[in-house]
């Protein structure tokens, strides 16, 4: 008979995840998720409650990696907040089970894997994409993802010059103040973005804040917030001149206001330029539309899980 579930809190989570172990995990479990012919990642698409009195949305991931033996779904909500809210705008938990019997093995705190897996991706999207000779990243947005962006791309790559952008003046100064290595503040998106080789959008915004006639022929954006179909980061432009890559073709018709509206053609996954059948486009604009997926989740639970039981045997 099944025990009852392990919890794991924040903290034991924070400790126990770390970009080294988790980039190599997500890139195989996006290669497999573009796999069509595989039933190794079983995934549907996202489902999702409004939540209109709080302005927020509850979202259901369920994934199974069959091959792999790994069952779990993740609940998170997410707000669009006013600007200088106290309250949380995403809070997420990850059930882990047991494909066999069906019972929970864990439950863990989902929002340090939200920030992190979200942050490797667009990281892995980079160094697919992005030209090798980049020297400059700009970051719009200095919330939780910002962070945790500037850490794996810092970690990750060698820029010389890390420009951030926000709407809030004490955002601003309360990021500049969190991260260890130097950043530009910019008054102005367009300040951060001209002559960026990499571009982070990471913002709560419902409207276009990048737009096409600002970016550097070249670069590379990884755009991030924006994940209902009637929210915008990125304008037109933007999209349709750019080479367009999703982690989810079905996923991001289904959400992602900034290609729904736009109309952009999508290129390719990004599992597929890691599978090689689809090219990496660095010498053009190349676009990655994250939304985040379940099998991002489940992969970095299981880490968490078998690190977790790893060491509480030793105890």
């Amino acid at each position: 008979m099944a025990g009852p579930p392990a919890i794991i809190w924040e903290h034991e989570v924070r400790r126990l995840l770390h970009y080294r172990e988790l980039i190599p995990r997500l890139e195989e479990a996006l290669g497999k998720f573009s796999r069509r012919d595989s039933a190794e990642v079983l995934q549907p698409v996202r489902s999702s409650v409004p939540l209109h009195k709080h302005r927020g949305f509850m979202l259901s991931m369920p994934t199974y990696m069959e091959n792999s033996g790994v069952l779990s779904t993740k609940l998170v909500c997410f707000y669009n907040r006013e600007e200088g809210s106290s309250l949380p705008a995403v809070q997420a938990s990850v059930l882990l089970m047991d494909p066999e019997y069906g019972n929970v093995k864990a439950v863990m705190d989902g929002e340090v894997i939200t920030c992190m897996r979200t942050a490797a991706v667009s990281a892995i999207s980079t160094k697919l994409l992005m030209r090798p000779e980049a020297e400059v990243l700009a970051i719009l947005g200095t919330g939780k993802q910002a962070l945790s962006h500037y850490t794996v791309f810092t970690e990750m790559f060698s820029f010389k010059e890390v420009r951030v952008w926000s709407r809030s003046g004490q955002g601003l100064q309360r990021f500049c103040q969190s991260v260890s290595g130097p950043v530009t503040p910019c008054v102005s998106v367009e300040e951060a973005v001209r002559g960026a080789d990499a571009i982070a959008t990471v913002t709560r915004s419902t409207e276009p804040v990048l737009f096409g006639r600002w970016v550097k022929p070249g670069a590379h954006v990884a755009a991030v917030g924006a994940c209902r179909p009637d929210w915008r980061e990125l304008d037109d432009a933007l999209m349709r001149e750019a080479v367009v890559y999703v982690d989810s073709r079905e996923g991001a018709m289904s959400e992602s206001g900034d290609v729904i509206l736009s109309g952009a053609e999508m290129f390719a996954e990004l599992g597929d330029v890691v599978n090689g059948t689809k090219p990496a486009h660095r010498e053009k604009t190349t676009v990655f539309k994250s939304l985040g997926m379940g099998v991002q989740d489940a992969v970095s639970a299981q880490l968490v899980y078998d690190k977790w039981t790893a060491q509480a045997s030793k105890q």
